[in-house]
């Protein structure tokens, strides 16, 4: 068990990282050109009217004390309150938070489910024509912009074929799936791109190694040599490759929440930004941030179970 003894240590490491985003994030977002009480009032709204919704919101106080009542905040559990939709900006998140959350499972899921088989086809015919084919079509994904992607996939499969919905997130469990299928698909076919290469180097090198050698001086089969010892040692850099593109992940849910019109937390990012909402797009932001921090702690985790070898 002293191998997972950075499981204790580990969150306390976290906090000087969540802090910096915090500072980050509330500077960056005070840079955001234009006032947010002018957007709630209007161009013709008076100096008394404008002067009161900034008294308000807090917005007339100094800028170190603005960030202090939002660590004040941040410690009691509170994010504020948002300026444009007029509720606690956690409650607004929590109402945001599943269509993004399954929109980032679903995508991860179908990833390693795209990326395994075909590393898989390319390490055991490596250099020959399926594994040429296969560094080429990924080499040319990882060019691929998600956002044009995605408008193609809606071309195709919506407005040709008519097989998926176009943008919204349903109500139904089936329905919210099938309105799922196209984002997912189209942060998949960017995603396992990357995780393709990785896999397939790693399998490459698994093939030659020791443990696969002494298996196949058992007797024992290639199909089962290549799916017992080649594939789970080859998945370890995989897990820490894909925690590291998590951050690449939640980006890429921004954009094409807006494409697809997806209720999420990136569509409320993109509209609290353009509505000057600061407590909004902070809150997000910080959301964002502990899940990645959270998704990198838990790939250690499994890294460490995974390999026996490594500790952290």
């Amino acid at each position: 068990m002293h191998r997972y003894k950075f499981v204790l240590t580990r969150p306390l490491q976290f906090l000087p990282v969540i802090f910096g985003i915090s500072v980050i994030t509330f500077i960056l977002v005070r840079l955001i050109p234009g006032d947010p009480a002018r957007v709630i009032l209007g161009a013709r709204a008076t100096p008394t009217a404008l002067a009161n919704v900034r008294a308000q919101y807090g917005l007339d106080q100094p800028l170190w004390l603005q960030y202090f009542y939002f660590l004040k905040n941040l410690a009691n559990g509170e994010m504020g309150r948002s300026i444009l939709y007029k509720i606690d900006v956690l409650q607004l998140i929590l109402t945001r938070i599943e269509p993004t959350t399954a929109l980032v499972i679903s995508s991860v899921i179908l990833s390693v489910a795209i990326a395994i088989p075909v590393a898989a086809i390319a390490s055991r015919n490596s250099g020959r024509a399926p594994d040429h084919a296969v560094r080429i079509i990924s080499t040319f994904g990882i060019g691929f912009p998600p956002f044009w992607l995605g408008l193609m996939l809606i071309i195709l499969f919506s407005v040709q074929l008519g097989v998926f919905p176009v943008s919204g997130y349903g109500s139904s469990i089936g329905d919210k799936l099938a309105h799922l299928v196209l984002p997912s698909l189209t942060i998949a076919l960017s995603l396992s791109t990357v995780l393709t290469r990785s896999l397939r180097a790693a399998m490459v090198e698994a093939l030659k190694s020791d443990v696969a050698t002494a298996a196949r001086a058992r007797g024992m089969p290639e199909s089962i040599v290549f799916w017992r010892h080649v594939v789970p040692n080859s998945l370890v850099p995989t897990i820490n490759l894909l925690a590291v593109n998590v951050g690449w992940l939640i980006g890429g849910t921004v954009v094409l929440e807006s494409i697809f019109a997806l209720p999420g937390m990136g569509q409320l990012l993109v509209r609290a930004i353009f509505s000057r909402d600061y407590m909004v797009v902070q809150g997000v932001a910080m959301v964002f941030a502990c899940a990645t921090v959270l998704v990198n702690f838990i790939a250690d985790i499994v890294t460490v179970a995974a390999d026996p070898r490594v500790k952290l």
